[in-house]
């Protein structure tokens, strides 16, 4: 069963053993699922790293950051979701995220760093959505924490109020449109990848999100 939270969440040791990460920081890179396994370089994401999805309001940002976890979701690994007011858990199951394992902390307000900072020691992934645009020193700290425990951040922003700080993975939803017919409703998505390394020859990729089962596949 899925959690919310008005509030920083406070977890005790036995919570915190319960949801421990299944996967070892030893295992630096944790495998994603079709068709993010083709966009991301070397197949996944790297623990201790930090992804930017940017992406204008409605055009999907959080769905994307969202289902780049549905595989590692599925196989056990626990989510944690900051500062999204109205998660959508239909959609979410739709995206075949495991809801039993996503805490969610909805409206931290002004707290969002220091929730999300309290959840990095129970998951895999933590998504965070500022409710303005970060402060660099909020976000450098934030950065550091995730590197020390090997979690994976993935930051959802706005153009107008980008993530202040170089990421290892940036994903830049630069167009999108939507197809509707009488049986189909789906949305194209243009996704320029960027960052370090081999990151930065990611390209760009059209990804249909949702499809008609909700999921995301390549186009």
């Amino acid at each position: 069963m899925f959690a919310f939270s008005e509030k920083r969440p406070t977890l005790s040791a036995d919570i915190r053993a319960a949801i421990r990460p299944v996967t070892l920081a030893a295992s630096k890179v944790i495998p994603v699922g079709p068709p993010w396994a083709s966009v991301l370089p070397s197949g996944g994401v790297r623990r201790g790293s930090t992804v930017v999805v940017q992406a204008p309001a409605g055009w999907g940002g959080l769905s994307v950051a969202l289902s780049i976890l549905s595989d590692a979701s599925a196989k056990g690994h626990w989510v944690g979701v900051v500062g999204v007011d109205d998660p959508g858990v239909v959609a979410i199951a739709d995206l075949g995220l495991d809801l039993r394992r996503v805490l969610f902390v909805p409206r931290p307000r002004g707290a969002w760093v220091e929730s999300a900072a309290d959840l990095l020691d129970g998951v895999d992934f933590l998504i965070v959505r500022p409710p303005a645009k970060a402060a660099h020193a909020a976000a450098r700290r934030l950065m550091d924490r995730v590197r020390e425990r090997g979690t994976v951040l993935i930051a959802v922003t706005e153009p107008s109020a980008p993530w202040p700080l170089p990421a290892d993975v940036s994903l830049d939803v630069v167009h999108t449109r939507w197809e509707r017919n009488a049986r189909l409703e789906a949305r194209y998505l243009t996704v320029r990848v960027g960052g370090r390394g081999s990151a930065a020859r990611g390209g760009e990729h059209v990804i249909l999100l949702p499809d008609h089962r909700g999921r995301a596949v390549a186009s």
